[in-house]
Formats: structure tokens, sequence, C-alpha cells
């Protein structure tokens, strides 16, 4: 089937979210079968009412796709459709996909064959259709294009009364100001631009998502201000390559994000965090960026793939930067910014790929010891340059990707963190359903067990333990709009006293920092424990402890429930009740032991002095 699109000559299509009649929508209507159907098929059920059905949405890829379902389920909502997680209660189903990966793309199949094994409706969006468009799996389903997502409701309606459609011509970017139904309220994902520059050759999302797109600032800054007032706490910035944005309409990511940041509450009530960028479109603006990811709103947290630590991989991947223009990326940055936290990509087993260019991927990493690395096996894509080279046998490459795997899980990023008082942002729920799940000014994730009302807000909080992938803490203080209004005041009195004005790092004219817009004490970043007298107490009650076997034990067993739990929250299960604690360890037999001990030895006490004051009777 050819593409179909809008058939109302010299149109631009309709305004966001307005229905336009069946002739002015590109359709194929089902065939009619001539034979008496053995049973009755959904799509031969009396048309309901539109906006009274239930539409089941399924996300795959990245936080792009996830802001694009969300428009999506905005749009759909505000005609009185209800959204659902559950496949079972959907009247129809809407599968958002991804094309970085096969195993995404593999799920999806799956998932349309049991949604057409199941006689739903079905329409799939995202990367996949747009990217592939004659795929075997996509026939007789509707297709909406990664740029038609603002006529979703005119294409749920139509694949609803049984007709096929398809829009998947690119053309002008959807609004920002579209209805939206977040999946976490406190977060909004705000796209700044669609495309790429680049020309990888293994990537299939530039085959989807096409050239370079980029919103407008004032647009942009416009959505800022409408989240922040929806009670929004955190603001991802989301493309396919954040660092070229702007480069299209004679802008800079720089200045994006200043105006961004100079919307955003003084009190640092609402975070920014950027989003992935390549190495080559940030070389020249490293400085400014720096400045931003300083600013007390702002995380210190950068995503920035390298790929390979090898320039003859880099080359054949056309990445268009060298091993050492990354290292000047990350040193420059960690050298700016205090506490700065990056995560970086590599991909395992490129064609091509020798034993010395893998050595030279895992010394790099193994330099750096980055928190966070998104390691992956080489999957050749249909249609990329990639797909037509010379592959490295599978053994191999799997083989790599678990050394490499075994070599980053070896690392300890965060320890030293342990007895740090930290202001944290806590916007989400974790999946065991006990924790809530908060981030440091480095976006280093904190689990702590509080109260739900707190989500939203931001706490101080003690770091308890460290794990592999996160670390737990206990709230000291959650903070108000009272307290941070009182600390603001405190330093706009500082203020009035000094002809500093450096908002972004230290002051201008003194050797020591200047008090950030949030407050000395509860700025972003980490806290000192003698600005706590509370820290002091529980330091000299733990050294005290510490001599103790039983408070030796008990803290053993609490970090060991804590890595459980770590663990649990990082396999990604999503119902708390397919976990357990595991059965009594060395630590719990330990602690019963010395309990029982103790016990004894108290009996055996009273006993002898109960025996002792018998002659004197």
């Amino acid at each position: 089937m050819e593409d179909i699109e809008d058939l109302l000559a010299g149109s631009g299509g309709a305004p966001p979210g307005f229905r336009l009649p069946l002739n002015a929508v590109g359709v194929n209507p089902r065939k009619k079968n001539t034979t008496k159907p053995s049973k009755i098929s959904p799509f031969n059920d009396p048309p309901k009412i539109p906006g009274t059905q239930t539409i089941y949405v399924k996300t795959f890829g990245c936080s792009h796709n996830q802001s694009d379902s969300e428009y999506m389920a905005g749009q759909l909502s505000s005609f009185g459709y209800a959204i659902s997680d559950n496949p079972e209660e959907g009247d129809l189903w809407l599968i958002n996909t991804c094309t970085v990966k096969n195993p995404s793309q593999s799920a999806m199949n799956t998932l349309i064959t049991k949604g057409k094994t199941a006689k739903k409706p079905l329409v799939v969006a995202g990367c996949v259709p747009q990217g592939s468009r004659d795929l075997k799996e996509l026939e007789g389903v509707s297709i909406v294009g990664v740029q038609q997502i603002d006529r979703v409701v005119e294409v749920v309606e139509e694949t609803l009364k049984g007709h096929e459609v398809r829009l998947l011509n690119r053309k002008t970017l959807p609004a920002l100001d579209l209805p939206k139904v977040r999946k976490n309220k406190f977060v909004e994902i705000l796209p700044i631009n669609v495309g790429c520059l680049g020309a990888c050759t293994y990537c299939k999302t530039k085959h989807a998502r096409g050239h370079l797109g980029s919103y407008t600032v004032d647009s942009l800054v416009e959505r800022v201000k409408t989240v922040i007032a929806d009670g929004v706490k955190e603001i991802w910035l989301s493309s396919e390559d954040t660092g070229a944005y702007g480069r299209d309409i004679g802008v800079n990511l720089p200045i994006l994000l200043n105006a961004i940041v100079a919307e955003l509450p003084p009190d640092g009530s609402t975070m920014l965090r950027i989003g992935m960028t390549n190495p080559p479109f940030i070389l020249e603006h490293l400085k400014e960026i720096a400045a931003v990811l300083l600013h007390p709103c702002v995380y210190s947290f950068l995503h920035v793939p390298v790929q390979s630590g090898s320039d003859a991989v880099l080359t054949a991947m056309n990445r268009e930067y060298t091993v050492s223009e990354f290292r000047t990326v990350v040193d420059t940055l960690t050298e700016l910014v205090p506490g700065m936290q990056i995560a970086t990509d590599i991909i395992c087993g490129f064609p091509g790929e020798t034993d010395e260019d893998f050595a030279q991927t895992v010394n790099l990493i193994k330099e750096y010891k980055f928190p966070q690395v998104h390691i992956s096996q080489f999957y050749p894509r249909p249609g990329t340059p990639a797909a037509r080279m010379k592959k490295v046998p599978s053994t191999i490459v799997k083989n790599r990707s678990r050394e490499l795997t075994s070599v980053f899980e070896a690392f300890t990023p965060y320890n030293g963190m342990e007895g740090r008082v930290e202001r944290i942002w806590i916007t989400e729920i974790a999946t065991d359903g006990i924790h809530l799940v908060g981030h440091t000014k480095g976006y280093v994730q904190v689990l702590i067990i509080a109260p739900e009302s707190i989500l939203g807000t931001s706490a101080m909080v003690k770091i308890t333990s460290v794990g592999r992938w996160s670390v737990f803490g206990e709230v000291i203080e959650a903070l108000t709009q009272v307290n941070v209004k009182m600390a603001l005041e405190n330093v706009t009195n500082q203020e009035k006293l000094s002809p500093c004005s450096n908002q972004y790092g230290s002051c201008a004219c003194s050797k020591e920092p200047e008090p950030c817009s949030c407050g000395p004490d509860i700025c972003g970043g980490q806290i000192r424990l003698e600005e706590y007298a509370v820290s002091k107490n529980d330091n000299s009650m733990e050294n005290r402890g510490s001599k103790n076997p039983i408070h030796w034990l008990l803290r053993k067993r609490r970090n060991h429930e804590h890595k459980e739990v770590e663990n649990f929250i990082a396999s990604g299960l999503k119902n708390k009740h397919d976990w357990a604690p595991s059965g009594w360890g060395i630590v719990d037999r330990a602690l019963v032991v010395g309990i029982f001990v103790s016990f004894l030895m108290i009996v055996a006490v009273i006993m002898h002095l109960e025996f002792r004051t018998l002659p004197s009777k």
C-alpha cells in the first residue's frame, strides 16, 4: 500500500486536535467479505460514539518517543478517550515504536502479532514505520508518522471504523502546546529538535527522524513557562542530538539553555536536565555549557556517547570526532563543574573491530570509571551502510560485551558518599513500591523511605549507604517554600553588601565562591556535615556504635537489604509482589546468634546474682 496523505488540495491539514471528516483523510477501507462470517468480528460491531473507547498505549525507545506518546495520549484524552496501560482493557492499541536495536523492533513485532490475534484495531507510530514503511508486520495496521502525532485522533477514529490509515509525510514540527498526559506528572520531557546533522553508518533513526529541525527559542521558553505553572519539577531536554540544536535556525544550544534557565524558579524547585549530546557540536561551547551546568537549578549531568575507544572504529562509524576530542569534552566539564557526572554509550563488536580496538575501548572506560555506561552489542539495521560491512563473529561480540560489562560493574562510583548531606529532588516511586526516588545535583539516584506527600518537593537527606547503581538516604528536612524563601532572603541581604553579581560561578572579585541563588544551606550541591548539628551527633553515635558488635551486625544487615532492593529496582520489575527478600544469610544468622548469646549471658548474670543473695537470706 502506498502512503496515503491529506487529500485536501492546497490544504495544510487540520489544526492540531481538529477532526477532519472522512473524505479529508486518506484511508484504505477494509474489503467487504462476501461470505457470511462464522462469528462476529470487532470490526463488524455497530459503531460506537467516537471518544468513548479505551486506548492502550505502549511505548518503546527513548525519552523523545515517550514525549510523543504523552502528546498523543493527551490529544486522545481531550477528545474523551480513556488511556490505559493494560492491553486487556484497550479497544484499540496504539504502539509507539523504536528502530535503534533489533530487540525493540522484535518486541514490537510480537506485540503487533498479539494484537492481531486478539482482533484489536492497531495504530503503529514512531520510528519503525517511518523508517521502514514496507515491513510485512505493518500490513493491515494504521500508521502515524513521527511528525504527524498531532493527527492521532483522526487516525484512531478511522481505524476504529475499520479503515486503514497511513500518515507518514514529514511536514512542519508538531506544536509544543498540544494537550499532554505525562507518565510522571512532575517530569516534562521537552523535545527541542528532531533529527540530527550526523550520518552514522549504523543508525536507522536518521531514516525515521530525518535532518535536523529545531524549535524556536521563544516557543521552547513559552513551553517551559507553561509546564512550571502546571507544577512540573523536572524538565528534560530531549532530542536525537541536543548539541546540534539551533544550527538550522541560526542559534545554538547555549543561547537556548540560558534563555530557559532565566525562567526557572530561583528557589530551585524546578530542575533542568540537559539531554544526550554527541561530542562534535559541543566542543566549541564547552565553557558556556559548563557555566549552565554550574547553575543551582541545572543537574550537573550529561550523556555523551563515545561508542568506541578506537579512532579506527569511530571512523568506520562516521562519528565525526576522535577519542581525543571526546576526552576534551569529559576533561573540560569535570574540571569546570564540581561533582560532574557523565554517562556514555559503547557498541561492542562493530564491523571491523579488532582485539586491539576493543582493548582501547576497555582502557578508556577503566580510565574514566563512568558511573553509567550503556553497553550494546552491534545490531545490523536494514538499509544502513554498516549492515553491508563484514561482521565480527557473534560469539566474539557477546564475549566482548560480557567482558566490558564485567569491567563496568566492578566500579564503585558512589563510594565516599556515605555520611554526606545532600539536597535531592524527589519525583517518583521506585519499582519496589516502597522507596521514593530522588536525585542529587549530580543526578545520583537516591532511594529514601518517606510519605508520598513528599513527591514533587526537595529535601535534605543524609546518605546512609551506597550501592552500585544508587545510594540510600534518610530525610533530615523536607524543604518547603517557607524555608527556601528565608534562605533566599539571607542571600539577598548578603548580595546587598557585595558588589559581586556573577550568577553562575564564583564571585568575580573574590576567591571565595559566591552563595548560589537557592541559599547556602539548600543549594543543589553537597552540604558540609558541620553545617548540620544533627549530622555531627549522628557521626559521634556511629563512631561509638561501631565498637558494638550488635550495632555492626545491624549495619551490615541494613546494607545487605539495601543491596537487594537496589538490584530489584535495577532489574526493572514492575510489581512489588514479584520480589521478596532472600532467605536468612550469614549476617542474619550471626545477628540471631549474637542476640541469643546476649540473652543467655543476661540470664546467667541474673541467676548468679540470685544465688549470691541466697546465703545472706
